[in-house]
């Protein structure tokens, strides 16, 4: 693998496409791999606008991101696309369809396009969707746009792994404006009322106002814009909010400070993984459920039990982690 990595290292930061889509799909299988690419193309990010495109099934976001992209290329600016699909809880698959809907965009040189599988992921997202944003980053896209599945509360996750929200909505959606308001009107940095040509734009737009002025939004007051993305009309005002949007996230210093809590949300997610690894090691982690069911044991004890055991045992082999003893070691 590291001879591997060798080679595709250098031509994934030379914007290969090929070397692009091996280092998503070796990220996407995990392990060592994931890890060392990962290790190795990580200092060379931190300079991709990095956006984040949700909201309700058939809101457009396909079409959005299709002509976002589409106008950053008459810019003469590059673009990463990653579209993160729901997977079937029983089968594993996923859709995939936001590949056939940008299929004008495929023979760009300076854009690139993979779907991703939600595997089950909270928020709609893959593990490993972050660590492709990362390989986006490394391979000098000007833009990453991550357009995910728009799976509702559960989309909170999405503020934590991009820089800007776009949250897309349509007229006439009723019930479920109230659903963006208790799952992810929070965490919008824009609106983007689609379909705008279509009845009750208006009265979207009003309730839309409405609820941002019952929250709180500090010096950053999420503007709401009209879009017909199928007619390309409106999108430099998107593209224009987004770069706006950035500016005041450099200048204020929460850029610095969401991407210091991107980093927290990675790290946190390998502990927590690491930990149930360790334990299903160490006690057997369906054992030890099935030993408190019969028992009548509350969950906190048993969680107990298992943490417990790995922190005790003689020798835990976590991979990639030097212990205490290890480190005290002259």
């Amino acid at each position: 693998m590291r001879a591997n990595l060798d080679d595709l290292v250098p031509r994934l930061l030379e914007r290969q496409p090929r070397a692009v889509a091996r280092a998503i799909s070796i990220v996407e299988d995990g392990g060592e791999g994931q890890r060392e690419l990962v290790r190795r193309l990580y200092p060379h990010t931190g300079k991709a606008r990095i956006v984040g495109i949700t909201g309700p099934p058939g809101a457009g976001k396909s079409t959005l991101v299709d002509r976002m992209a589409r106008l950053c290329r008459k810019r003469d600016e590059t673009v990463g696309i990653l579209c993160v699909d729901p997977t079937s809880p029983y089968t594993g698959g996923a859709i995939l369809g936001d590949r056939i809907r940008m299929q004008s965009l495929y023979t760009d040189p300076g854009v690139f396009i993979r779907s991703m599988a939600t595997r089950g992921a909270m928020g709609g997202l893959a593990r490993a969707s972050r660590d492709a944003v990362d390989l986006l980053d490394a391979a000098g896209f000007d833009w990453v746009l991550l357009e995910t599945v728009g799976v509702g509360q559960d989309e909170v996750d999405v503020v934590r792994t991009v820089d800007s929200v776009v949250v897309v909505t349509v007229p006439g959606l009723g019930d479920d404006i109230q659903a963006i308001k208790a799952g992810i009107l929070e965490i919008a940095d824009v609106f983007v009322i689609n379909k705008a040509d279509r009845e009750g734009v208006e009265r979207a737009a009003r309730d839309l106002e409405m609820m941002l002025s019952l929250g709180e939004h500090g010096e950053w007051l999420p503007p709401i814009l009209k879009t017909v993305a199928s007619r390309e009309e409106g999108i430099g005002e998107v593209l224009a909010a987004v770069e706006r949007h950035r500016e005041h996230l450099t200048a204020s210093g929460e850029l610095d400070k969401r991407r210091r809590g991107h980093l927290r949300l990675r790290v946190e997610t390998i502990l927590k993984e690491r930990i149930v690894a360790a334990a299903d090691r160490v006690l057997g982690v369906e054992r030890e459920v099935e030993r408190g069911f019969e028992q009548r044991t509350d969950p906190y004890r048993v969680a107990d039990r298992l943490f417990s055991g790995v922190i005790h045992a003689e020798e835990v082999e976590v991979e990639g982690v030097i212990s205490p003893m290890e480190e005290r070691a002259p």
